[in-house]
């Protein structure tokens, strides 16, 4: 791994991507050195340094013209995303955007605004974009708020019914180096896929995962990928790829559970000591209840799965050591809640939960700290005040919430009505990344009156705004990364000056704040380094007792970064609620792992009974609606970028297929079509196409193919509801439905498509230019707050 000549010479910062000391001349950004001390670099230190001064960064407040001439109440809304923008001075752009927001709560209270930021924005403690958005709306009164996460909204819900929350699982998961010692068969749905582990929320330091491979492997730990795709574990790990059908995990675990229990090989003790309801959930998996016995040949021709192998599989988990590990891309389907529930009770079944090297893996490599044995520490954020707001909506019923305001829904045993948002404000995140089913979200974006974004980048999010306020990245700041899974504690010590016009998100909302009266109570007296200082300095005074001390911030803020060193943490996930359940008891209403749960069978949720079950998804291999799109579209997480970011940086569009986004198709398939490698495809559905560039692989399962999310949306006709993109972005085809009542969570996993070979000439790809700008109107016919 090559460095720079003079370490002291250099600008350390942290990413998502891992640590980056960064080369300086005078002020130019030059370029980014993976850490020393990282042995697994991410490769995406060149898309920073060049994305950074791309064409597509926002450089001026830019205003939607129709809104800026005629205001939010004049229509119009339905040129989001077709009409030219105008360039405005930062004071008059915070004085109209003031002014909107006094507006809307004056007329409608806080209610009226939505502050929808999702995403991971960018590393960092204090400009982290969504709680400097709550800050800032909770100073005002509050807001409208969403709850869950795309990438696991499912397990948010399911997991602290019936064990414990998702949070406190990864918090509390046990470590690598007791897998790795101790584990002797790994049955990994959803595979561990490395690439995703290239990246954590918050900042890393070191890239471990791949050593953590390699280790298992060594060990001679077998690992079964239960997955449509092969490479969702790296060859170095990988012993045996089951190549099921896509959202059938939940029928592969009920049979492996009924040759369990058929044939004697559950832990009856640890049932009946640490759990609650295998009596209500065995006739169904018995068949006593409703005639079909979910054993492995009902499995198998659901699942493609050999029967036999299920059986097998199920003896060799009950003589070995074993983890039941789900990744999160399992409950990202229709009844995305059973895969969970049903990965919990079959870890129950074998009665290993709580010993080294057994029980229940949940998310393993589905980011880069789940399970590190790194030293932890407790790191203060900056601080978000109250919301009075009572109203909220899941993460993923953003187009419900704006076509049917004041409509009923269900979640987690409430019965709520969306909001009616009149504003719509978002900093971090890219809802035309994130969200299902485009063509209906274009038509759900028309609905509020105002929309207001932060963005860096001139992506789908700001080019569908009526207001653009340009915001730094994270080399143009100062701030610290740390996180509670990794071993680093870096300084991110600014690099280089902002692009354009660019504000850090606390200037912009420092300014909104004055022109509201309450820019006291949101900066508290502090600039951007103070608070960095100050929210580092109460890190250390919160230290855990027998964690690693950290200097002073002067001597931090010099060093650049700080290692927590310690040994390695062995930790054995509820091994005190094994050995004393009643002593050390789970935040379930029995204190036990809930198999079946009285409080779920309450709701009376059809789509979520009381244990797990099987139901068909909305769209699978198996359903009539195969017979006119018989493919299987599996969205995962990009090598190239996380989620939508940095798509227009060169790590990403060197990965390009002609300008579109790679598609993988087995090479059985693409015969069927007559397609070749390299061709440029469409891909469709009923709601929605795209073009996509062909790459053939048997590492995909015949009848499956794979688009990886981020892909900016690119539209042949702007504005269109319907038309057709050019750029390869999923979520034209993916289902906008709810995982069921109980949670309420995406299903974007659970999508059928065709393909065919694009005729005619290629559209040319304009989505990494700049917008239209136009001339500011003249002052008669202008707005003037």
């Amino acid at each position: 791994m090559s460095t720079p000549a003079s370490l002291a010479e250099m600008r350390m910062t942290a990413t998502h991507w891992g640590s980056y000391r960064c080369e300086v001349d005078g002020e130019k950004l030059l370029k980014l050195h993976p850490f020393e001390k990282d042995p697994n670099p991410s490769q995406m230190g060149p898309s920073m340094v060049a994305a950074r001064e791309s064409a597509a960064r926002v450089r001026r407040p830019a205003f939607r013209r129709r809104w800026l001439q005629h205001g939010p109440q004049s229509g119009g809304t339905d040129g989001r995303g077709t009409e030219p923008f105008v360039e405005v001075p930062w004071d008059e752009a915070l004085d109209l955007v003031a002014n909107e927001l006094r507006r809307v709560r004056e007329a409608h209270g806080n209610e009226g605004i939505f502050a929808g930021s999702y995403g991971w924005a960018s590393a960092g403690r204090f400009h982290h974009a969504q709680s400097q958005l709550r800050r800032f709306c909770n100073c005002y009164g509050g807001f409208v708020r969403s709850v869950n996460a795309y990438s696991h909204a499912a397990a948010d819900v399911i997991l602290p019914r019936v064990i414990e929350p998702l949070k406190q699982f990864i918090d509390q998961h046990t470590t690598w180096p007791v897998i790795a010692e101790h584990a002797e068969l790994i049955v990994a749905f959803g595979g561990m896929p490395l690439k995703n582990a290239q990246v954590n929320a918050g900042g890393l330091g070191a890239h471990t995962t791949m050593r953590w491979m390699q280790r298992i492997a060594e060990r001679g730990v077998r690992v079964v990928n239960l997955s449509p795709l092969r490479d969702d574990v790296v060859p170095e790990a990988a012993t045996e790829w089951l190549s099921l059908v896509p959202n059938t995990d939940t029928a592969v675990m009920l049979a492996l559970a009924h040759t369990l229990v058929t044939e004697g090989l559950h832990d009856p003790e640890f049932l009946e000591r640490c759990t609650v309801g295998f009596e209500r959930f065995t006739p169904y998996l018995l068949g006593e209840s409703d005639g079909q016995p979910k054993n492995a040949e009902w499995s198998s021709r659901i699942s493609g799965i050999p029967a036999s192998r299920i059986q097998a599989l199920a003896r060799e988990m009950a003589r070995s050591r074993t983890v039941v590990s789900v990744n999160w891309s399992v409950q990202r389907g229709d009844h995305g809640e059973q895969p969970y529930w049903m990965a919990v009770t079959l870890a129950a079944l074998l009665g290993q939960i709580g010993l080294s090297g057994g029980g229940l893996g949940i998310g393993l490599s589905a980011i880069h700290g789940v399970g590190n044995p790194n030293p932890q520490a407790k790191w203060a954020s900056l601080p978000q005040g109250v919301n009075p707001v009572e109203e909220f909506i899941p993460v993923a019923r953003i187009s419900d919430m704006l076509l049917h305001p004041e409509e009923p829904f269900d979640y987690n045993g409430q019965r709520l009505h969306y909001p009616h948002a009149r504003i719509v404000y978002w900093a971090g995140g890219n809802p035309f990344h994130h969200h299902q089913d485009l063509n209906r979200l274009l038509r759900a974006w028309r609905m509020p009156e105002t929309v207001i974004v932060h963005e860096t980048v001139w992506n789908s999010l700001s080019r569908h705004a009526d207001i653009v306020l340009p915001a730094t990245v994270a080399l143009e700041r100062n701030d610290f990364s740390a996180t509670t899974h990794d071993g680093f504690v870096v300084a991110m010590h600014q690099a280089a000056q902002p692009i354009g016009e660019a504000r850090n998100d606390f200037a912009i909302f420092s300014g909104l704040a004055e022109r509201l009266g309450f820019r006291d109570a949101f900066t508290e007296g502090r600039d951007e380094l103070a608070w960095v200082r100050h929210l580092y300095e109460s890190s250390r005074e919160r230290r855990v007792p027998g964690s690693p001390e950290l200097p002073d911030f002067e001597t931090f803020w010099e060093q650049g970064v700080v290692e927590l060193f310690g040994a390695e943490v062995q930790r054995i996930q509820f091994q005190a609620f094994r050995e004393h359940p009643e002593a050390s008891p789970l935040g379930t209403p029995s204190g036990k792992i809930e198999i079946f749960s009285e409080t779920i069978a309450s709701f009376g949720y059809p789509d979520c009974p009381g244990h797990p079950i099987w139901q068909e998804p909305a769209e699978w291999l198996g359903s009539p609606a195969a017979k006119q799109h018989p493919l299987h579209l599996i969205s995962n997480q990009p090598k190239t970028r996380l989620h939508s970011q940095l798509d227009h940086g060169p790590v990403s569009r060197d990965s390009k297929v002609q300008g579109r986004e790679p598609l993988r198709m087995h090479p059985d398939d693409a015969d069927a079509r007559n397609l070749q490698e390299g061709n440029v495809v469409r891909v469709f559905n009923e709601r929605g196409a795209c073009l996509a560039g062909l790459l053939l692989s048997e590492d995909v399962r015949p009848g499956v193919v794979q688009l990886a999310t981020g892909a900016w949306y690119d539209p042949l006709e702007p504005g269109v509801v319907g038309t057709l993109d050019k750029h390869g972005n999923p979520n034209m085809l993916t289902l906008d439905k709810g995982t069921s009542r109980l949670a309420q969570a995406p299903s974007a996993h659970s999508a059928l498509v065709e393909i065919e070979k694009h005729k005619g000439a290629l559209p040319p790809i304009t989505v990494f230019d700049p917008p239209t700008f136009a001339q500011r109107p003249s002052p008669e016919s202008s707005r003037s707050g």
